[in-house]
């Protein structure tokens, strides 16, 4: 079912991203002068769909790697709150161990409940 909702998602997705590949082929000039009017220093042709992706992608990673630095808190504090659960699943184990050799006059070996009231 999965497998045919993502179908059902991206098929028309990829056929809109081939019509404006298909559609936007002829080269535009990316510049990265600001300031020269004619031939630019900086500069570089390229077809517009290419110019189009590249900017999708950049901001892609963008967006990622500002996701990724946001969670940082959660991450440390998911690290923080495993070790806690390690040590005290540690400190569990080691008196579970030495609990029955800790036993009171008169308790039996293993027994949990309270002794029944004296009347």
């Amino acid at each position: 079912m999965i497998r045919f909702l993502k179908g059902l998602i991206l098929l028309p997705i990829a056929i809109v991203v081939v019509l404006l590949a298909v559609a936007n082929r002829q080269p535009v000039m990316l510049s990265f002068d600001p300031f020269t009017d004619g031939t630019p220093a900086f500069s570089l042709p390229m077809p517009l769909y290419a110019l189009i992706f590249a900017a999708v992608a950049l901001g892609i990673v963008v967006g990622g790697v500002g996701s990724w630095l946001g969670q940082g808190d959660t991450r440390r504090d998911r690290r923080a709150k495993g070790r806690e659960l390690a040590r005290l699943r540690h400190e569990a184990e080691r008196l579970r161990q030495t609990a029955p050799a800790s036993t009171h006059a008169g308790a039996t070996l293993g027994r949990t409940a309270l002794p029944a009231p004296r009347a």
